[in-house]
């Protein structure tokens, strides 16, 4: 997918800054950190009394549960931001434009995973990442792949696509904006990943064409729907290779 041309300050002008979206990525850390305490205590009081604290903590349903309530905390404060002084709603401020040839991009996203992963094949990957103890179990393998498909790209797309990508343009540029993007997409997902160079390199080539999608088409939906259609297709790879997550042992062999 060719680079568009050079972005004219008119048509990536925001109604928030820089500082809107520093405050958003630690209001983000915080609440997740506060959600994560939270649902442990509950977990632990009202579930699981007999385990310490600690072992509760690690449960990967207590994580995805705790990044779901976070994750709604901080899309309020998006249409906030957005919205601040503005009439204009909070879809049309991120550019969440809806394609008209919307199929055209779940393919991409399709396309996307299967090349994807036969580079992945070519390239020095852990046979065991910190991610993989999501997949201990059916339920868990479930819960995450939907979380994976819903709420996980939506929020990514905004942070990225919506928020930062066009602060980054009006200050520095398209072609740098959609470089840094890309890097910090792959960074958030580094500690999943074992800080591993092979696997975070995959996840920055999903970034790069994300924001690439974005900046061609001035639409964050185009590339949540890549996204959703990329992780759909990761989902379903594991969930055939594992007989319908019946055997997650087989995914590491």
């Amino acid at each position: 997918m060719p680079l568009p041309p050079p972005t004219a300050v008119g048509d990536e002008n925001p109604p928030w800054s820089g500082w809107d979206v520093i405050a958003i990525a630690a209001l983000t850390i915080l609440l997740i950190f506060l959600s994560l305490l939270g649902a442990t205590y509950a977990a632990h009081r009202l579930l699981f009394p007999a385990l310490p604290l600690t072992e509760v903590a690690k449960f990967p349903l207590i994580t995805v549960a705790a990044q779901c309530i976070a994750y709604l905390l901080v899309f309020g404060f998006m249409v906030a931001v957005a919205k601040r002084g503005h009439d204009q709603s909070f879809w049309h401020a991120v550019r969440f434009n809806w394609p008209r040839a919307w199929p055209a991009f779940l393919f991409a996203g399709v396309a996307l995973a299967i090349g994807l992963q036969a580079l992945a094949h070519f390239l020095p990957m852990p046979k065991e990442l910190p991610i993989d103890r999501f997949f201990q179990t059916t339920f868990e393998a479930w819960a995450l792949s939907l979380f994976g498909v819903t709420m996980a790209p939506l929020m990514e797309e905004l942070f990225f696509r919506g928020f930062l990508y066009p602060v980054l343009v009006r200050k520095l540029g398209t072609a740098v904006a959609i470089v840094l993007t890309a890097a910090g997409f792959g960074l958030i997902h580094a500690p999943q990943l074992g800080q591993a160079w092979a696997p975070v390199l995959v996840v920055f080539l999903v970034g790069l064409t994300l924001t690439i999608t974005r900046a061609v088409t001035k639409s964050v939906a185009s590339s949540l729907l890549i996204h959703m259609a990329y992780n759909g297709t990761i989902s379903v790879l594991i969930f055939a290779v594992s007989d319908g997550f019946r055997h997650l042992e087989k995914l590491n062999q």
